[in-house]
């Protein structure tokens, strides 16, 4: 099913725009991304295990994008105060609002995979039907 907000030429496109490049702007980047599907198969991820399930990210870029996205309100630090200390991450209530994004996601890369083998796409069905 389409959404109806696709077919609305009325929709005010530089706000629609704006908007959208916004919402990008948090999550841009080639890491960002990839650890806030890593947080959604684990409601909470230690750094180190965050640093092996992405062994291409520096132990500095991991930092840096973690404080983005905790910055930007998308992930929850929680500092032990132990020795080593433990530093734990999840998703906020505003990184769970990307759930829809990745299905849609999901979606999207699996017609294009059918598209690329030539196959034809199936019809979309909602995830976990």
């Amino acid at each position: 099913m389409t959404d109806p907000r696709l077919d609305q030429p009325k929709v005010p496109r530089i706000a629609c725009v704006a908007d959208v490049q916004d919402a990008i702007a948090v999550l841009e980047g080639r890491w960002k991304m990839r650890i806030v599907a890593h947080l959604y198969g684990e409601p909470v991820l230690r750094f180190s295990e965050l640093r092996r399930a992405i062994p291409e990210i520096s132990q500095k870029m991991l930092i840096q994008q973690l404080r983005g996205l905790e910055e930007d309100g998308v992930v929850l630090r929680t500092v032990h105060p132990q020795v080593p200390p433990k530093v734990e991450y999840q998703l906020s209530e505003l990184g769970r609002a990307l759930g829809p994004v990745f299905l849609a996601l999901l979606d999207w890369a699996r017609i294009r995979r059918e598209l690329t083998q030539g196959d034809e796409p199936q019809a979309l069905e909602p995830a976990g039907a």
